[in-house]
């Protein structure tokens, strides 16, 4: 895997199968080149589809994740944010965002160039805002998409499986959002304020590097580089 270098956001700069990309404290990852922004698994209105079924949670999810989307919009400028997938957390949250969201999303379409692409739990995520629906999007030498390929996917940059890490450590076992990548092809950690996780050394994952990948875990402030070594299978 190519060397990594602190950026002065806290991320990390590295090259995934040739092409440079910053993976940055929020979870979003940054190609400066092509000055685009991408982020997976938004999931929009998790909120609300679990209050319908009885179990209450704040309804604030939607607003918490484009505040913190905004936020790097704000922070880098992009010209193009790729949302990968499962923007929405199923297929009535659109009718349920609120006047506001709607507005805000409205908003960011207008601004920059917005492609989403189709998840599982959304396979036409914008019915009714700005942007582009397509399956996959290449850029450079790298294929972005919602769901890991299986086999060793060179170049591909992939959602869906939500990676955490636990690592154990004096004070007990930690447990964050992460990157995956072994500089071949990286999975995205998700982004959204409610979105779950997925232990790497889940049977998903199995396969889908050729070397042991490297946990690029989400700190408070930075981005901490984490060997498969030092990796916990346990919560």
């Amino acid at each position: 895997m190519s060397p990594m270098r602190r950026s002065p956001c806290g991320g990390c700069h590295l090259e995934i199968h040739g092409q440079a990309v910053t993976a940055r404290v929020s979870g979003a990852l940054w190609l400066a080149d092509e000055r685009t922004l991408a982020a997976g698994d938004l999931h929009f209105e998790k909120g609300s589809a679990y209050g319908a079924r009885g179990q209450l949670l704040p309804p604030f999810d939607t607003l918490a994740t484009l505040d913190r989307l905004e936020a790097e919009i704000a922070a880098l400028s992009p010209r193009r944010l790729v949302l990968m997938g499962d923007s929405f957390h199923d297929t009535g949250a659109i009718d349920r965002l609120t006047a506001e969201a709607r507005t805000r999303l409205r908003a960011l379409g207008e601004r920059i160039e917005l492609v989403w692409l189709a998840g599982n739990h959304d396979p036409s995520p914008s019915v009714g805002l700005p942007g582009v629906v397509a399956e996959t999007l290449t850029i450079g030498t790298l294929n972005l998409t919602h769901e890991p390929h299986t086999g060793l996917g060179e170049g591909e940059v992939a959602g869906h499986l939500h990676p955490v890490a636990t690592v154990k450590g004096t004070g007990g076992r930690v447990r964050r959002r992460c990157f995956l990548t072994d500089g071949r092809r990286m999975i995205l950690p998700a982004f959204g304020a409610y979105a779950g996780g997925l232990n790497v050394f889940d049977p998903a994952f199995d396969g889908l590097f050729a070397t042991p990948p490297t946990a690029l875990i989400l700190g408070d402030d930075r981005i901490h580089a984490v060997p498969w070594t030092r990796l916990s299978p346990g919560r």
